[in-house]
């Protein structure tokens, strides 16, 4: 199932997150935006493991956008921290490119649900 490849990523990208979130904690000393970071990137991950074991197409597709909702913000996040120095642009644009594939990843598995719902 094609889902549960974006599952993992955002499983891998999640311990990324909280990874980063000890770092921008224990050697920038950022804590505010660190933790909407960690909120919602460890989000995306959860809801779509909702989402896989969801209980009909709709609670699925709800789940699903959530996940998409939260890589959007997560990658605002990420913005605002390499904009303000805490991220430098090399950091930035690892975890950057990993966000913008479950960006993808997600748009199209929302798109494909809302399409096969409608049929």
């Amino acid at each position: 199932m094609a889902d549960s490849l974006t599952f993992e990523k955002s499983k891998g990208f999640a311990i990324r997150i909280v990874n980063l979130y000890k770092y921008l904690c224990n050697e920038k000393k950022e804590f505010v935006m660190s933790k909407q970071l960690l909120r919602c990137g460890t989000s995306i991950g959860a809801n779509l493991s909702e989402a896989l074991y969801g209980i009909s197409r709709k609670d699925f597709l709800a789940k699903a956008s959530i996940s998409l909702k939260e890589s959007v913000e997560t990658r605002y996040w990420l913005e605002l921290l390499n904009k303000t120095g805490y991220l430098n642009d090399n950091e930035y644009e690892r975890i950057d490119g990993d966000c913008e594939e479950l960006i993808k990843l997600l748009s199209s598995t929302v798109i494909t649900t809302k399409q096969n719902n409608s049929k």
